[in-house]
């Protein structure tokens, strides 16, 4: 049974400890490693901990108690609510630390994988429908020509992989961005999964930013409990974004062997959401190998990891994967690689008009009046120079340049052509040799 929660559906609180779907030996040692690591002793606190609602805790406390592993000490004083309050006895203590030996997990009760399996589905990122209006928005100050919105919009619609190529300042990594801000609906990231008694932790508040109507005051958290299962974080759709320190070990569950804990890889932790491969090419491995490790998941919706003890298990992979190169494609993976890549865009510099609308609108934004003779020597002396390739960068590199030599001078902003010249030095390298 779930709740509507703007357009994805939210998963509910379970009822009924008999509802969750996991072994009663590991919520009870969790219980009991939260109690003692986090030295609470009464329900509403410990509800809130291992991310229960009061009832379902409740029974797990009295399970505990009939196996003697906790003992109620009387009720508390008036600041807990008159509250019965429970602490470890020897034998819980013990329990307890036999299974922190095990596993140093504790905290909120894993979601069972099949489980996340059906909330994934309910906010596949393939569910989105992003409309030309939604995505041009996105794009902020980004000026892009209508012919790319016609290619980008059906891509972010299919929630399929995307590649996106072509020379290097214009706006590849900005789109990609851009893509993750049109999207916006929130989803719902569980703080830990389990599988076959192991717990894998997820939320990672680095990649996921946690809706701002969960970070309540503390007295909101029981309502919030109450409207969806507090297991999960409701979150803006997840971004990973990795650029050349990408490695193929980075996509495989990370085990710490002290605390014998797991820790979901990046393409798990952006379920629902984007995970932007910046800089293909720059990698150690080859885009290829990258390419090849995601085959079935790009194709079948779904990856493969392992334990530490070698057995292996399905994840959904649930991600608009989107590559962005400065290299041709042909250049960098076989005809089979591209042929599991869905959309292939290429991303290319501006005319010259598109240029100079793109500088007209930076430096009224910036507020550097225009000057036509200062253009008239950028377009007819600099940019032949190098071949009249112009990128989309280099209004916003050679305005910012102006205007920081303006401040250095003591001048009004100011367009002349001393100034272009002395900005264009600036945003190539002469091509010499350093005698060392």
């Amino acid at each position: 049974m779930n709740m509507e929660t703007g357009n994805v559906m939210a998963p509910t609180a379970p009822k009924r400890l008999e509802e969750m779907n996991l072994s009663i030996v590991m919520m009870r040692d969790i219980l009991l490693k939260t109690m003692f690591r986090k030295n609470i002793d009464i329900v509403t606190e410990i509800s809130h901990a291992i991310c229960l609602p009061v009832p379902v805790t409740q029974e797990l406390v009295d399970l505990a108690r009939s196996q003697r592993l906790l003992e109620a000490t009387g009720t508390l004083n008036a600041n807990s609510g008159n509250e019965m309050g429970y602490q470890l006895t020897d034998e819980g203590k013990a329990r307890a630390s036999d299974a922190l030996e095990q596993s140093e997990y504790f905290g909120a009760m894993p979601v069972p994988l099949d489980v996340y399996h059906q909330q994934m589905k309910r906010q596949s990122i393939r569910n989105i429908q992003i409309t030309r209006n939604q995505l041009t928005n996105a794009m902020g100050d980004l000026i892009l020509p209508p012919t790319l919105m016609d290619q980008l919009g059906p891509a972010v619609s299919a929630g399929r992989s995307i590649l996106m190529y072509g020379p290097p300042g214009n706006g590849k990594s900005s789109i990609s961005n851009g893509i993750r801000k049109a999207m916006g609906d929130k989803i719902y990231v569980p703080r830990a999964i389990e599988y076959a008694g192991q717990v894998i932790t997820v939320y990672d508040p680095i990649v996921h930013s946690a809706a701002e109507e969960e970070l309540d005051d503390p007295n909101s958290l029981r309502r919030t409990a109450n409207r969806f299962d507090s297991r999960y974080v409701k979150c803006e759709r997840p971004t990973v974004v990795t650029g050349g320190e990408l490695s193929l070990k980075m996509l495989d569950l990370v085990y710490n062997p002290t605390a014998r804990t797991y820790q979901a890889p990046l393409q798990l932790k952006s379920s629902g959401g984007i995970f932007i491969v910046d800089d293909l090419g720059r990698q150690e491995e080859p885009p290829q190998a990258l390419v090849n490790r995601w085959i079935v998941p790009l194709e079948e919706g779904r990856d493969i990891l392992a334990l530490q003890s070698g057995e292996k298990f399905e994840v959904p992979f649930d991600t608009l994967v989107v590559f962005s190169t400065n290299f041709h494609p042909n250049e960098i993976f076989d005809q089979a690689a591209l042929r599991r890549i869905f959309f292939k865009i290429k991303i290319d510099g501006p005319d010259q008009a598109g240029f100079l609308k793109i500088f007209a609108l930076v430096a009224k934004k910036k507020g550097l009046p225009l000057d036509e003779a200062s253009l008239v020597h950028l377009l007819q002396t600099k940019y032949p120079t190098i071949d009249n390739v112009y990128a989309n960068y280099q209004p916003v590199f050679l305005i910012d340049q102006i205007l920081s030599i303006c401040a250095f001078e003591g001048i009004a902003p100011q367009m002349r052509p001393d100034l272009i010249d002395r900005a264009w030095a600036n945003m190539f390298v002469k091509e010499e040799v350093i005698v060392k």
